[in-house]
């Protein structure tokens, strides 16, 4: 009789691990909330902003933020914003790089060049200025291609 109990008990806990299994596998994983700039770039449509990677319009604004925060000197205030555009672009990058993966990625090497020299032990404002300034001509370079 104990041996019947034993086998009875081991397979209603292997039943119910089966079946919690199941459920886990069967729902649907939640989703990172978007930004606003993410989710603009992902939207199908026609591009408002004349890229083939769409609407850069939301990224290029925080792009021209940081770079006003650069000139005023305020290197941390401009990481932090910064913070900002990496975000919201690496959310949106499944959406946006499949359209045009050459001028994605021309467009994420400059925003890295910003973001590392932001990011830099002591950063300097002229370098940061540069790197701001090469990532807005990258956008309005991008903005002429079509």
């Amino acid at each position: 009789m104990h041996s019947v109990k034993s086998v009875i008990r081991s397979a209603a806990i292997i039943s119910a691990i089966a079946l919690l299994s199941l459920a886990t596998a069967c729902s649907k994983p939640a989703e990172k909330p978007k930004t606003a700039a993410a989710e603009a770039a992902v939207q199908q449509g026609t591009p408002t902003s004349g890229t083939k990677l769409g609407d850069l319009s939301g990224f290029r604004n925080i792009a021209v933020d940081v770079a006003g925060i650069v000139d005023k000197n305020d290197l941390p205030a401009a990481k932090k914003r910064i913070k900002d555009l990496e975000l919201s672009w690496d959310e949106a990058e499944a959406g946006i790089k499949p359209r045009a993966a050459s001028d994605w990625h021309l467009l994420d090497k400059a925003i890295d060049r910003a973001l590392a020299a932001l990011r830099a032990s002591t950063p300097n404002q002229a370098e940061c200025k540069t790197a701001m300034d090469d990532l807005l001509k990258t956008f309005d370079t991008l903005q002429g291609k079509q």
